[in-house]
């Protein structure tokens, strides 16, 4: 599902990517990309934060509801997906050509989709967070075989250049 996701708004959603002839610019634009996807990690840390103080625990360290955990879980999750992730994006922006840079954005709103996704699935129950994860975990996973490749197929040469 996610390649056609990724295929069907590269297609369709009418924008490109601003020229990006240096690594420097990339990277910056990566990094300002990657700032939308923080969006679900932020609005998780809320909920978390309003639920922890709604909840009917009279001892702030003691044992933690079922709906406090889901979301701490997910907040939990969520920050150690989205540094691979980022370091990922990162990595690829470099060796993505100039008329493919618009998947960049992309990737980093799939992100964020899935991982919202994943919380309302992890919510509803823990038999259906398996679709959200992989919605997020599959996209990293084939960023990192693509970054691999590039490193030591296409550019072995500047592999620590």
């Amino acid at each position: 599902l996610c390649p056609c996701l990724i295929y069907g708004a590269y297609i369709f959603l009418p924008f490109d990517a601003p020229l990006l002839p240096t690594i420097s610019a990339r990277l910056v634009y990566t990094l300002r990309c990657a700032a939308f996807a923080t969006f679900p990690i932020v609005l998780g840390m809320i909920v978390s934060a309003i639920s922890r103080l709604c909840s009917s625990a009279l001892e702030p360290f003691g044992e933690l509801h079922r709906e406090v955990e889901i979301h701490r879980t997910y907040v939990s999750q969520s920050v150690h997906l989205f540094i691979l992730y980022f370091f990922n994006m990162a990595v690829l922006a470099t060796y993505l050509p100039q008329e493919l840079l618009k998947l960049i954005p992309l990737l980093t709103g799939l992100f964020a989709i899935s991982r919202l996704i994943f919380w309302i699935s992890y919510a509803i129950g823990r038999s259906f967070r398996a679709f959200g994860f992989s919605m997020t975990f599959l996209p990293l996973l084939a960023m990192l075989l693509w970054n691999l490749y590039g490193m030591f197929v296409l550019e072995p040469e500047n592999l620590l250049s």
